[in-house]
């Protein structure tokens, strides 16, 4: 069931006339997040950077930031979001610098809130369907083998470069693979 918040200005909350013209992937988000009250969009890697997933609806639904996940398997985040997504549906408050336990086996994630500047490159289709942001957007942070984030001491260079920091603005963000998508 919707949340009655005026600022949901989603496909479903408001008719904008164009449901007609819009393509499959659009159509299915709606009947998901419809059906199950939120959706998962997987992008694979590429030649240009690591594949990520993200959430579409949970905003929607249930007042809650979509979640969004970088450089595990597809499967993985798709598991590991839904995962949170369920938590987040039975009254979970997720919010930025919440540490959620049990997410990934016995390895906690940490919730960070990601800056609007990286929403165009990275979150189309929810922008597509909310038709502009502000909507909230949680990167679920993982930790490296042995525990460590992003910003710890000790991180090895491929684990760093495994997820974008969506949290630090494009301009502050260390130069790698997800500064020149942002920039290209």
């Amino acid at each position: 069931m919707p949340h009655d918040r005026p600022a949901c200005r989603c496909v479903i909350c408001h008719d904008y006339g164009d449901r007609a013209e819009a393509d499959r992937l659009d159509l299915r988000t709606v009947e998901q997040v419809e059906e199950h009250g939120w959706n998962v969009v997987m992008v694979p890697a590429d030649d240009e950077g690591p594949g990520f997933a993200y959430t579409i609806g949970l905003w929607h639904t249930h007042g809650t930031p979509e979640l969004a996940m970088f450089g595990l398997e597809l499967q993985t985040m798709h598991v590991l979001l839904n995962s949170l997504g369920r938590k987040a549906a039975a009254g979970a408050v997720l919010e930025s610098g919440m540490e959620c336990h049990g997410v990934i086996e016995e390895r906690s994630v940490i919730l960070k809130a990601a800056d609007l500047r990286w929403y165009r490159e990275f979150f189309g289709l929810a922008i597509s369907y909310y038709r502009r942001p502000p909507f909230p957007v949680l990167q679920v942070v993982w930790p490296d083998a042995d525990g460590r984030f992003l910003w710890q001491p000790g991180t090895k260079e491929q684990y760093q470069q495994s997820q974008p920091q969506l949290w630090l603005k494009p301009a502050e963000h260390p130069a790698g693979v997800w500064t020149e998508l942002a920039t290209g």
